[in-house]
C-alpha cells in the first residue's frame, strides 16, 4: 500500500502564526477574520457579496429576516469568542453510527465545536503551567496528565449549559479541554471541543487526543 499524500495548507507558511496542528475528517473550519470583518471594509464588501444570492434565494421577506437574524447571531457568538482569546474555530459534523444507536434508528448527526484559545499564564515551568490549569479553578473532571510531542499538556472536562439569553438550545454540553503551555512559558493554548452529545465523551475524547498529539509550536516547514 503506498503512502498517503499529504497537502499542507498555505497557513503553514504563515510568518505569524504561533501554532500548527492537523484535524480529523469531519470538521469544517470557520474564517473568522472574513465573518468577522471591520465595517466598510473591503472584507465587509466581500461577505455582502458572498451571502447575497442566499437572501435571495430566501422564497419570502420573513424567510430573509430569519437568515438575517441568525447570521447575527453567528457573529456575535463567534465576536465573543475571539474576544476570549480564541484564534480558530471549526465545526464538527460526525455520524453516530455506534451499534446501540445506529440499530435502532439509524446512524444519526453529532454536531460539534473545536476552539482554540490563548491565555496568558505567569511565567513558570510547563509542567507546572499544565497542572495549574486544571486545578486553580473549580468544575474541571477526569483529569490527566500527558507527555506530548510538543511538551506537557494535560487534559480534562466540564460540564454546563448555556446560559438563557445566549440564543443556544438548554441542552447540557460536554466541554473536553488539552491546556498546551507554549515553550516560551508564559502562555497556554487551550484546545476546547464541545459536544451536545455527553453519551460519546469517550469517542469525542479521542478526537481531541488525537488533535492535541498533533500540535506542534514549531511550523511544519522547520521540522
Amino acid at each position: 500500500m503506498s503512502a498517503p499524500t499529504l497537502v499542507l495548507d498555505p497557513s503553514t507558511t504563515d510568518p505569524d502564526a504561533e501554532l500548527w496542528f492537523v484535524e480529523p475528517a469531519g470538521f469544517l473550519p470557520l474564517p473568522l477574520e472574513a465573518l468577522l470583518p471591520e465595517p466598510c471594509s473591503p472584507a465587509a464588501d466581500a461577505l455582502r457579496s458572498a451571502a447575497a444570492p442566499l437572501l435571495a434565494a430566501a422564497p419570502d421577506e420573513a424567510s430573509r429576516g430569519r437568515l438575517v437574524a441568525a447570521f447575527a447571531t453567528g457573529q456575535q457568538l463567534l465576536a465573543a469568542l475571539r474576544e476570549a482569546g480564541t484564534v480558530h474555530c471549526s465545526i464538527g459534523l460526525h455520524r453516530d453510527d455506534v451499534a446501540d444507536v445506529a440499530a435502532v434508528s439509524g446512524p444519526v448527526p453529532l454536531f460539534s465545536l473545536f476552539t482554540i484559545s490563548w491565555r496568558e499564564t505567569a511565567t513558570a515551568p510547563r509542567g507546572v503551567t499544565a497542572a495549574r490549569a486544571v486545578t486553580a479553578g473549580e468544575g474541571h473532571s477526569g483529569v490527566e496528565f500527558a507527555e506530548l510531542s510538543c511538551g506537557p499538556a494535560a487534559f480534562s472536562e466540564s460540564a454546563s449549559v448555556p446560559g438563557a439569553g445566549s440564543g443556544l438550545p438548554q441542552s447540557p454540553l460536554l466541554q473536553l479541554h488539552a491546556h498546551l503551555p507554549h515553550p516560551d512559558c508564559g502562555r497556554l493554548a487551550v484546545l476546547t471541543l464541545t459536544t451536545t452529545a455527553p453519551a460519546r465523551r469517550d469517542e469525542y475524547r479521542a478526537i481531541l487526543r488525537l488533535i492535541a498529539g498533533s500540535v506542534s509550536f514549531k511550523s511544519p516547514s522547520q521540522v
